[in-house]
């Protein structure tokens, strides 16, 4: 019965150390997070205005169709009500765009949330709907 409990007390300590996966991949994986000032809604997506440096911002146009497309460029994530500074956190793969997400307050009341005028023409803030390119 001792040998028993001892050869299961040596598995339960040595199967760790072989159950990790080892992962050679290379791939060079980094975020930039940028805080986000206003969040426009619009037909064609979403007009984000994020701060780049302490002194301005830049106005992006993020399309619908990489928030709804099956292998997803984009992503909306509801933030908890006590958090309500949303926030823009883009993905780089192998120094290439990978995705972005970004972190909202999740009452569209919220002054973080903007609208636009109908009949605003937004389509210059989405000249180029393949790739993204994060401005400072």
């Amino acid at each position: 019965m001792k040998k028993l409990v001892i050869v299961l007390l040596f598995i339960i300590l040595v199967a760790p150390v072989f159950s990790q996966v080892i992962n050679n991949n290379d791939e060079k994986f980094y975020c930039i997070n940028v805080s986000v000032e206003k969040i426009y809604p619009s037909h064609d997506g979403y007009i984000v205005q994020y701060r780049a440096g302490s002194a301005h911002t830049v106005t992006i146009g993020i399309p619908n169709q990489w928030f709804t497309d099956a292998a997803s460029s984009a992503e909306l994530v509801k933030l908890p009500l006590a958090s309500d500074w949303p926030t823009m956190s883009v993905f780089y793969k192998e120094g290439e765009f990978s995705h972005l997400r970004i972190y909202v307050h999740p009452a569209k009341s919220h002054w973080t949330w903007g609208s636009i005028p109908m009949g605003t023409d937004v389509s210059r803030f989405f000249i180029d709907k393949e790739s993204f390119k994060l401005k400072f």
